[in-house]
């Protein structure tokens, strides 16, 4: 799997670690970016069928 490197304000990463770890949902902030980053594609593509600018490849 690649490795990114990413800047994120320290607000943002301190509200995502409390969603990490032993009593969070997440196991790690890397489980927990992929999630976000799975979730927000999901609903682009849902803005995108709505305005039908989805290709035969997409659906």
């Amino acid at each position: 799997m690649p490795k990114i490197s990413v800047e994120i304000p320290k607000e943002l990463l301190d509200d995502l670690d409390e969603h990490v770890g032993d009593d969070g949902k997440f196991v790690n902030r890397s489980d927990a970016i992929r999630s976000s980053i799975r979730k927000t594609l999901d609903l682009l593509d849902e803005i995108d069928a709505r305005h039908d600018r989805l290709t035969e490849d997409d659906e």
